[in-house]
């Protein structure tokens, strides 16, 4: 039975990192679409190549997070929860996706562990470890404070940049800002494959972990390629409904506060990635930098109602996720009795 659970982690793993990269392929390319930077395919295969490029090379990085993430039970247990977690994040990620709405695959997924965990719990089985913090720093502190401060850093930078720009014909200031943007939605998805790249293979060490065919010291190969490739055939279907919001019905936006938004979006990833080894979801960083960027003009540009609906949403996540994985972690403890 613990292999058979096991391979069923590995699917759904592999489903949601392909969910993951067909959501978020939005947050690489959607503004340099909008300002017709690039085509659509050009955008997704660059998007394509600088995430699986960040993902193979986040593999160093998953051990690390797998040791201070959260401690699953062993066994049947421990792997029932994660597949809970999982499929409950896969849902919520896809029904998101269907109402075009940019949300944080990590958040879902954390939510997921811990619904799953407690419900493990009232069957008679052991709790998650460390999900508490996991809870604190992976959802509560980025949620409140990654689209904060890319908020407010993406709507100051607007002031130097236009600056800079001031005595410069729009019609050249638009083509500069268009070429540089190519640069910025490859290192929004380089950005992007770093930091979830080394979640989906966290994920895996985990079940190794749980099922007792690794001691979680090492990451072997078929973990690093799997997560790394499913991230990048799911960048390459393209989640098109969340790229209209984020380009069209979020803001107005051109190209130098493209730039800007995608930039500083592509810094903080890479800061919360490589300097701080803090989770920073990619989706809040560019929808909170994009909002920023586009609210430093002379006319009111946001969608308000757009807005206070993808905020609700946000804060919603973990605790649908974790309701999700709640019943089906219900629904999964008679394999463990078998």
């Amino acid at each position: 039975m613990t292999l058979f659970i096991f391979a069923l982690v590995v699917l759904l793993t592999a489903a949601f990192a392909f969910i993951n990269g067909f959501r978020d392929v939005s947050t690489s390319v959607a503004l340099a679409v909008r300002t017709r930077a690039l085509t659509p395919t050009v955008a997704v295969l660059l998007a394509a190549l600088f995430n699986l490029i960040g993902a193979l090379l986040s593999a160093g990085l998953a051990v690390a997070i797998s040791q201070n993430w959260v401690v699953l039970p062993p066994g049947d247990s421990g792997l029932t929860i994660i597949a809970a977690g999982l499929a409950s994040a896969c849902a919520w990620g896809l029904f998101l996706w269907w109402r075009g709405i940019p949300s944080s695959s990590t958040h879902a997924l954390v939510g997921g562990l811990a619904g799953a965990g407690t419900a493990s719990v009232l069957v008679g089985g052991n709790s998650v470890g460390g999900v508490d913090q996991s809870l604190l720093f992976q959802v509560v502190l980025p949620l409140a404070l990654s689209p904060l401060i890319a908020f407010i850093a993406a709507y100051l930078l607007v002031f130097p940049v236009t600056w800079a720009a001031r005595y410069t014909q729009p019609s050249v200031v638009n083509k500069r800002f268009r070429a540089a943007q190519s640069i910025a939605a490859g290192a929004v998805a380089f950005g992007h494959g770093l930091q979830d790249g080394q979640r989906v293979s966290a994920v895996l060490i985990l079940a190794l972990l749980a099922a007792g065919y690794s001691d979680g010291g090492s990451l072997p190969m078929w973990v690093a390629l799997l997560s790394a490739v499913m991230i990048t055939v799911g960048t390459l279907f393209g989640g098109w409904r969340i790229s209209h919001t984020i380009g069209y019905r979020l803001t107005r936006i051109d190209p130098l506060r493209g730039v800007v938004a995608q930039g500083f979006s592509a810094l903080l990833l890479f800061i919360g990635a490589i300097g701080l080894h803090w989770p920073v979801s990619t989706t809040h960083t560019v929808t909170s930098a994009v909002l920023g960027a586009g609210e430093n003009q002379q006319f009111a540009t946001s969608h308000r109602k757009l807005v206070t609906r993808i905020l609700s949403l946000w804060v919603l996540t973990p605790a649908a996720t974790a309701a999700g994985a709640f019943v089906l972690e219900l629904a999964l403890s008679p394999l463990i009795a078998a």
